[in-house]
């Protein structure tokens, strides 16, 4: 048995190199006759191309599968490059169109300040919002300017729209704004077109509640609020908001000021009117000469005595 295995490995050996030698013959022939420069050869080489390729497709599918598949990857690759890139940026740009927003609210609000219309003897400051102190039994802001800017207590603060409340403590430097939410706000108003006068009280809510009204029937959702200067407590004709009614029914103003973004109060500098000391001046002025009494007739003892 041994012997036999021996014989056979003997005889694997040869086939071997021959098959070898035979595929270093046609690989060296098929060399030369791509490197050969001749018309014959090219047209025979045309032919033999022509025969062999198209047979060979189900060859050349796995390499160009995987040819393919390389390539998918690579492009895949750049895509997710792209994705993050644009992610980035998407980023940025939502940072951009926040900042681009903020500054179109402020100057929103800025160009509101210059447009509101107001009595032309009122004149204001413009002060920035430095703190809000808002809590569930007191609504108030603090403002950048003070006693050294003029600002008196009991002055009136709007924003860019409407009413937001009036000065009640002056520093040098800072003073505080109670917002006409706040519980101890009390506006005197007038509901226009109907005329009727109320009082605007505030319940620490975004719309305080009208009461002392003198017909509700008048009054209907959506009339405008202002105020009616009555007690001297504010200058008549500054806009509160609207009339608008809770779901128990209750009348309450919607009001008009933006109590959400309040960063730039204007402070209305109100001196108040000259009211007249003398009654006598009220029906004749005081610089014109005044006629002198008539005289009262005599009564009959005078004239018997006469």
């Amino acid at each position: 048995m041994a012997k036999d295995r021996t014989q056979g490995e003997d005889f694997i050996g040869p086939l071997k190199r021959l098959l070898l030698a035979i595929l270093l013959l046609c690989l060296l022939g098929i060399f030369l006759v791509w490197r050969i420069d001749s018309p014959r050869v090219e047209r025979f080489r045309a032919q033999v191309v022509d025969k062999v390729v198209p047979s060979f497709d189900w060859a050349m599918a796995p390499a160009t599968g995987a040819v393919d598949l390389f390539r998918d990857f690579q492009s895949y690759q750049r895509i997710l490059e792209q994705n993050a890139e644009l992610r980035r940026e998407l980023q940025q740009m939502k940072a951009w169109k926040e900042a681009a927003l903020q500054l179109e609210q402020e100057n929103a609000r800025l160009l509101d300040l210059n447009n509101v219309r107001l009595d032309p003897r009122l004149t204001f400051v413009t002060g920035v919002v430095l703190a809000d102190s808002g809590s569930p039994f007191r609504q108030s802001v603090l403002l950048n300017i003070g006693a050294r800017d003029g600002i008196v207590d009991g002055w009136a603060a709007m924003d860019g729209i409407g009413l937001v409340g009036r000065i009640a403590g002056v520093g040098q430097s800072t003073s505080r704004v109670i917002l006409l939410s706040d519980s101890s706000s009390r506006i005197p108003a007038l509901i226009q077109p109907s005329g009727q006068t109320a009082l605007i009280v505030g319940d620490n809510t975004i719309a305080p509640y009208i009461d002392f009204l003198e017909n509700d029937d008048k009054v209907r959702p959506g009339d405008r609020v202002v105020s009616s200067g009555d007690g001297g407590v504010f200058p008549s004709g500054l806009l509160i908001g609207q009339v608008a009614t809770d779901p128990g029914g209750r009348l309450r103003v919607r009001l008009a000021a933006d109590y959400e973004r309040l960063e730039f109060l204007r402070v209305l500098r109100d001196h108040g009117q000259d009211r007249p000391q003398n009654h006598g001046g009220i029906v004749r002025p005081s610089n014109l000469p005044s006629d002198p009494l008539p005289e009262e007739p005599p009564t009959p003892s005078e004239a018997q005595d006469g």
